[in-house]
């Protein structure tokens, strides 16, 4: 029985590969195939904003104090953002803060922040005061050039201190 059904099994693969080598193969000419035809359709996001770049935007107050950076965005079923969820205090993560504010609350700009103060790598120095150093004022004003093809702001703007901030309740996810 068993040498029929090996019998049997040879000679169906035979009868196959006859089936196989019977076909014609297909012709080739020297003319390129026609292209398929595909419709693509090619967008540009002119001013848009990726969202995945959003988080770690630094946040500034209206004296140009930074006070903290976004660390999430939430949105509601329809797809709009409602609550930015910012990071105040802490350092390297550790002993932040995170509040939420309303994301409407939030002034996003595009240019960066122009800030005085003494800094370890000065753009422009300029000295006053007397010529022998016991007066002397050094203002350092640092900006960094801003790209309009960025696709995120420079920097956000919420009006409140970075004590302010920390004296909000505390946001927490919920399991």
């Amino acid at each position: 029985m068993l040498m029929k059904s090996i019998a049997v099994g040879l000679a169906g693969t035979a009868l196959l590969a006859t089936v196989a080598f019977a076909q014609n193969p297909t012709a080739t000419t020297d003319k390129a195939a026609p292209a398929a035809t595909t419709t693509t359709t090619t967008t540009t996001a002119s001013g848009e904003w990726r969202a995945s770049k959003m988080s770690g935007l630094k946040i500034y107050n209206d004296a140009n104090e930074n006070v903290g950076s976004i660390n999430d965005l939430l949105m509601d079923k329809s797809g709009n953002i409602k609550i930015a969820v910012i990071g105040v205090g802490g350092f390297l993560g550790m002993g932040e803060h995170l509040v939420a504010v309303p994301y409407e609350k939030l002034k996003f700009v595009n240019e960066a922040v122009a800030y005085t103060g003494t800094g370890a790598k000065p753009a422009a120095t300029t000295t006053t005061g007397a010529a022998t150093g016991t007066e002397k004022t050094t203002t350092t004003t640092a900006t960094t050039a801003s790209s309009t093809s960025k696709w995120y702001p420079d920097h956000a703007v919420f009006n409140a201190s970075k004590d302010e901030l920390k004296n909000m309740p505390e946001f927490k996810y919920s399991e």
